[in-house]
C-alpha cells in the first residue's frame, strides 16, 4: 500500500543524510548475535491520518507471531516489533536504524509506499530481508535483491483488473466506462496507466475519463462535482484511488448516475465501508466491489480460520493489511524452515545480511509456494524481481440498492 506520500527533492535529501548519519559507525557488526527468536521489524503509521493501515499490519503480524510461538515448532520462535513513522519517509531511517541495531533479522519493510521507498534503500545495503505486505509500489522491489511483495504492486493491479473484470463478460458490451484517478499520485496514476494498456477499448461504447490532483501536503478535494459532471453518463467505474476520494465522488454523484452502476476500485478501497467518519456505504444506491488479495467473508477454512482469531483477539474484522501482513510472517516462517530442511545453518543470532541471502534464494526458488489467507484458495511464488505471483479476488462490499 499505499496511502501515497509525496515529498520534495530536499526532503529525500534530508532523509538519505539521516540515514547515513544513522548508519554511522555501524560497520558489519553483528547484531542479531544476542537475539533469542528471529526478530522481525517494521515502520508503519501507528498515529496520524493512514494510522489504521500501520495498526493492521501491526495486528497481523502479532498475531501470526503468537500463533507460530504457541506451536514451538522445531523450538522456533518470533519475536515483531513496529515503530511509527506517520507515513513519512523522514522517520524511517531513524527508525530503521534502532531496529537494526536491535537485532532485527527480518522485516516487514514499511507499510506506506512512499515510506517504503526509503526503507527499501536501507534494507537492500544490509541485504536485509524485506517481505512487504502493503507497499505497491513498483518501485519498491527495484534494485533490492532482499526485498519482495506479499501484496500485488501497482502495475499488476491495473492490469488484472481489466483482464479479470472488465475485459470479461462480468461487464456488458457497450457499456459506458468511466475512469477516475489521481493525476499526481503514483500510486493512482501507475494503476491507471496499466490499466488503460491492457483493457480492451473496443467492446465498450465509450471510454470516459476524468481526474484530480492532491494537494501539496497529500489531501485530495473535497469537492468532485466536475468529476461526476464529466462521468454521469457512465455504468460501470473504474476508480484507482482511496476510499477517501472515492466517497467524496459517489457522495457528490447522488441522483446523478444511475443507481444500478457499478464503482470499481483497487486495494485503496479496502476500508471503505468501516474507516470513514461520518460515512454510511449504505447511503450509496450503486454497487461497490474491489480487487483484493483477501475477502474476509471468504468460505476459505484458513481465512475464516483466521478472522476468527482476529476477532477474538482484536474484537474487530480483520482488513487486508491485516490479512497480508499474517501471511507475510507465515511466509517467512516457511521459508525458514525450508531452509532448515536443506541443511542451512541458520539461527536466532544468524547475522541479517546471512539470513537475507539465504532467504532471498528460498522465496526464488522454483519449488518455494506459499499459500495463506490472502492466496485465494491456490498458492503464491515470487519472480526474480521480489513480485507475487498469485490470484486475485473481485470483492462485493455492497450490492447496488434494489
Amino acid at each position: 500500500m499505499k496511502k501515497s506520500t509525496f515529498f520534495k527533492s530536499a526532503s529525500l535529501a534530508l532523509a538519505c543524510a539521516a540515514a547515513t548519519a544513522a548508519f554511522s559507525g555501524c560497520g558489519s557488526k553483528n547484531y542479531a548475535e544476542n537475539n533469542t527468536a528471529f526478530f522481525i521489524g517494521a515502520s508503519g503509521p501507528l498515529t496520524g491520518s493512514a494510522a489504521s493501515y500501520g495498526i493492521a499490519v501491526q495486528r497481523g503480524a502479532e498475531l501470526a507471531v503468537e500463533e507460530i510461538n504457541a506451536k514451538n515448532e522445531d523450538g522456533m520462535r518470533f519475536t515483531f516489533e513496529i515503530k511509527d513513522d506517520k507515513a513519512s519517509a523522514a522517520d524511517v531511517p531513524t527508525n530503521f536504524a534502532a531496529l537494526y541495531e536491535k537485532g532485527m533479522q527480518l522485516s516487514l519493510g514499511a507499510v506506506t509506499s512512499g515510506a517504503c521507498l526509503s526503507f527499501k534503500g536501507l534494507a537492500a545495503e544490509k541485504n536485509l530481508f524485506t517481505l512487504c505486505p502493503s507497499a505497491t509500489a513498483d518501485d519498491v522491489t527495484k534494485d533490492a535483491d532482499t526485498v519482495f511483495q506479499m501484496c500485488f504492486s501497482d502495475s499488476n493491479q491495473g492490469s488484472v483488473a481489466a483482464q479479470q473484470y472488465f475485459n470479461t463478460d462480468a461487464v456488458p458490451a457497450g457499456t459506458k466506462l468511466g475512469i477516475l484517478y489521481c493525476s499526481n499520485d503514483a500510486y493512482s496514476k501507475g494503476i491507471y496507466d496499466t490499466f488503460k494498456a491492457a483493457l480492451d477499448t473496443s467492446k465498450f461504447a465509450e471510454v470516459a475519463e476524468t481526474s484530480f490532483r492532491n494537494d501539496a501536503s497529500g489531501n485530495p478535494p473535497t469537492d468532485m462535482n466536475s468529476q461526476v459532471e464529466t462521468l454521469k453518463n457512465c455504468s460501470y467505474f473504474f476508480m484507482p484511488v482511496y476510499y477517501t476520494p472515492a466517497v467524496t465522488f459517489m457522495l457528490a454523484a447522488k441522483g446523478k448516475i444511475a443507481s444500478d452502476a457499478v464503482y470499481f476500485g483497487c486495494d485503496g478501497f479496502d476500508g471503505i465501508d468501516t474507516s470513514v467518519k461520518d460515512f454510511d456505504i449504505h447511503t450509496v444506491t450503486q454497487r461497490v466491489s474491489m480487487l483484493s488479495h483477501f475477502f474476509s467473508g471468504s468460505s476459505d477454512e484458513k481465512v475464516q480460520s483466521f478472522v476468527t482469531a482476529y476477532k477474538n483477539k482484536y474484537g474487530s474484522t480483520p482488513i487486508q493489511f491485516a490479512a497480508s501482513a499474517y501471511d507475510s510472517v507465515y511466509a517467512m516462517y516457511e521459508a525458514v524452515k525450508t531452509a532448515r530442511a536443506e541443511g542451512k545453518e541458520i539461527s536466532y543470532t544468524t547475522a541479517a545480511d546471512e539470513l537475507g541471502r539465504t532467504l532471498s534464494e528460498i522465496f526464488r526458488s522454483e519449488t518455494f509456494t506459499f499459500s495463506g489467507v490472502t492466496t485465494a484458495g491456490g498458492t503464491a511464488t515470487w519472480s526474480a524481481g521480489g513480485t507475487v505471483n498469485k490470484r486475485a479476488e473481485i470483492v462485493v462490499i455492497k450490492e447496488a440498492d434494489a
